[in-house]
């Protein structure tokens, strides 16, 4: 996104086959694996314990 702030850039280990998959399920909904991440992560946060 070109007019968006740029954020950090953070790293974390993944199984290969988990990253392709997710990868390819994002592409095929239109996504970003990123966008798929920090929405995941957004319901992580906001969820009870």
């Amino acid at each position: 996104m070109p007019n968006q702030p740029k954020t950090p850039h953070k790293s974390f280990r993944i199984p290969p086959e988990l990253y392709s998959a997710a990868q390819a399920k994002a592409a095929r909904q239109g996504r970003t694996l990123t966008d798929v991440v920090k929405e995941l992560l957004q319901s992580y946060v906001d969820s009870t314990d």
